[in-house]
């Protein structure tokens, strides 16, 4: 049985505060092949202080001179934005879905109707939240960038104490570095949560390109999480980060192939295998003129293509042998 990944089209902030924009997002993701296509919901004053600086990838794409309030406002989604966009992905045949970054957002989420909740690396140690999140009693994905096994450790028990079974819960690795680095990826940290923990895992991917969420649906990921845009060079933190539609679908599109060719883990002949296999073994031949009589040597047997006769592993049983009738070289070993 093929397990599908859940692919999530992470929209974020790049639709700059544009509803037409965010809807060109939406019809992108839906076209890509996504499952979901996420955006995040936030109120600027809740999120951060008015001191609160940038980090430097956000320096670096934006308004030097302006806070991180001051940008996080901009980029805010009112709750009939919400519902537009809701109505414009159920039109597409996508699902919606966001992340509520403070408790008054996740209230909101549930009140339009959202079942499953991501909680961002920045509010994995975030006690009264994560503690909100888990008596919902809903499926859970938690993001696990900036943070120690203990830090996680300490998150699913808060989630788990709360209401939430960890049979519920979806823990991504991620490295809140954007882009990511490939020496600070370190994929194999997914699946030492898998054995740590014993939940399902997945990734969210910041790096450039898509061969790493790809990988890491090799890696067993469930669920895929990846920016994307419209355009790189769009004005925005996140764009530079973030995949354009061609390669949004070539992602999509790759992690579908992988799905299907990891298979269910059984070694057997597959059908196109079975075709070949006459053609690619060997069968045991007279490698020379053999008399009615003469007895089966290494001197007058050997293996040759193809593999319609007896096969090379029966070469014991044979040597020995007397042969019944004349073989001409190259004549298949009868018995």
């Amino acid at each position: 049985m093929i397990q599908r990944t859940l692919i999530i089209a992470e929209a974020g902030v790049n639709h700059n505060g544009d509803m037409e924009l965010a809807r060109k997002l939406i019809d992108v993701a839906a076209e890509a092949g996504a499952d979901f296509v996420k955006f995040q919901t936030f109120n600027a004053n809740r999120l951060v202080t008015h001191a609160a600086k940038k980090a430097d990838y956000q320096t670096k794409t934006t308004d030097g001179n302006e806070s991180q309030r001051e940008m996080l406002r901009r980029l805010e989604l009112t709750p009939a934005m919400h519902k537009e966009l809701i109505a414009h992905c159920a039109s597409r045949n996508i699902g919606f879905f966001s992340t509520g970054f403070d408790i008054e957002s996740v209230d909101l989420l549930l009140s339009l109707g959202q079942n499953q909740f991501k909680i961002p690396s920045g509010e994995i140690t975030n006690l009264p939240y994560l503690r909100h999140i888990g008596r919902l009693d809903k499926p859970v994905i938690l993001s696990t960038g900036m943070a120690t096994l203990g830090d996680i450790e300490a998150a699913i028990e808060v989630l788990e104490e709360a209401g939430t079974a960890r049979s519920n819960l979806t823990v991504l690795h991620c490295t809140t570095e954007y882009p990511t680095p490939m020496a600070e990826v370190n994929l194999r940290a997914m699946q030492s949560m898998h054995s740590a923990f014993g939940v399902a895992v997945g990734y969210s991917d910041h790096t450039s390109g898509i061969e790493v969420a790809i990988a890491a649906v090799a890696l067993g990921a469930t669920v895929i999480e990846k920016h994307f845009t419209l355009d790189r060079n769009l004005p925005g933190p996140d764009h530079k980060a973030s995949l354009e539609p061609a390669e949004l679908k070539a992602m999509v599109t790759a992690i579908r192939n992988i799905e299907i060719a990891l298979g269910d883990g059984i070694k057997r002949l597959t059908p196109g295998e079975a075709k070949n296999k006459p053609v690619a073994r060997k069968s045991l031949v007279a490698s020379q003129a053999i008399k009615v009589g003469e007895m089966f040597s290494a001197q007058n047997v050997t293996a040759k293509r193809p593999g319609t006769g007896i096969s090379p592993m029966c070469w014991d049983e044979v040597i020995g042998c007397v042969a019944q009738k004349d073989f001409l070289s190259d004549e298949l070993i009868t018995l």
